[in-house]
């Protein structure tokens, strides 16, 4: 099969082809286990963590890839369902040992054996993988392949942030960076709190215009200041100055959520500038995300499905992965990247 291979970390700009399109031995499935035949893979910035090295897959070579849509073709010993030829998506969230008290809780995205589709186990940027089970979704007939993709991690991931947030119908919320997860969060927001103003902070004018094209009250620069303080903010992006100045702008007693796997260390020396009594104080949170449990893909997927969301989404071949990753790296966003196999 055709598969696009990490073969060594390092950053973007010394290795800017950091996968190798090869052709590599096709998986079987293992007890519990199907094989998918992928249709496509969205292409998401935790890709960048693992290339560059902040989150790095425990072993090289590794296929990288997590939000998949694709046909179960085989199934291992033991399995009765999903069926062969159902479609059906795969996410960041791969295995999870089901016996620690975060599992019994349903809080198995904090689980110390938690597994990454496209780190800790092959992915879907290639022609077949195999994944648990018990971790694979069916997909909405309502969406395509492409549309879905994006769901499975950047709506998910949105959906878990958008709960941690507590925000209510009327209150503002404020996103800071507009890439694949906050266009989703502001479909979300519009649909679960219609009163409520949504504020966007992005570095880029086009990502500005185009939050104000789906329905955001206000965009701006990451340092421009917002009609009113905002009593949730959601951090999408990749680096620190945005939690500095978001911090400025949100309420007494409101939440900065993070939405990020890891932050770049490009601009690690902002934090330094954190002003306790004009960017904490009056019980101002910061809280993190962390992965995703079934339940936030199975309850994401079902309510996009009801409201209906419409990803925008940008597709690429396979064998152009690099590129699409380039492009991410650069900030060259409209919704969210997808890959086509097949």
């Amino acid at each position: 099969m055709q598969a696009m291979l990490l073969e060594r970390i390092a950053s973007l700009a010394e290795n800017p082809e950091p996968l190798r399109c090869i052709d590599w031995p096709q998986p079987t499935p293992g007890p519990g286990e199907v094989l998918i035949q992928v249709a496509v893979c969205g292409v998401c910035h935790t890709e960048l963590d693992e290339i560059e090295g902040r989150t790095p897959p425990p072993r090289l070579p590794m296929i990288l890839g997590h939000q998949v849509v694709g046909r179960v073709v085989d199934r291992g010993p033991g399995v009765a369902q999903p069926a062969l030829g159902e479609r059906v998506g795969v996410a960041w969230i791969h295995s999870s040992c089901g016996l620690c008290d975060w599992c019994r809780r349903g809080e198995e995205n904090l689980c110390p054996r938690f597994q990454a589709t496209g780190r800790d186990a092959p992915g879907g940027y290639a022609e077949f993988m195999t994944a648990p089970a018990a971790f694979v979704y069916p997909i909405p007939a309502a969406f395509s392949d492409s549309a879905a993709a994006p769901l499975l991690c950047a709506g998910a991931i949105g959906y878990r942030s958008l709960r941690l947030a507590g925000l209510e119908d009327g209150q503002i919320l404020a996103l800071t960076g507009f890439g694949a997860s906050a266009h989703l969060v502001l479909a979300l927001v519009r649909h679960l709190y219609p009163r409520s103003p949504v504020w966007v902070f992005a570095r880029s004018p086009k990502e500005r215009a185009f939050a104000l094209e789906l329905g955001a009250a206000w965009a701006g620069d990451t340092s421009d200041q917002p009609p009113a303080l905002a009593h949730a903010i959601i951090d999408t992006t990749p680096v620190w100055k945005p939690i500095v100045e978001g911090l400025k702008r949100l309420a007494p007693g409101g939440r900065l959520v993070i939405n990020a796997i890891r932050k770049e260390d490009s601009d690690r020396d902002t934090l330094l500038q954190l002003d306790y009594p004009a960017m904490l104080w009056l019980e101002k949170e910061i809280k993190s995300v962390a992965n995703v449990t079934r339940g936030d893909v199975q309850a994401f997927l079902t309510l996009a499905a009801e409201i209906p969301i419409r990803p925008q989404v940008e597709e690429y071949p396979l064998a152009e992965a690099n590129r699409a990753l380039r492009d991410l790296k650069a900030g060259h966003l409209r919704g969210a990247k997808v890959l086509r196999i097949t």
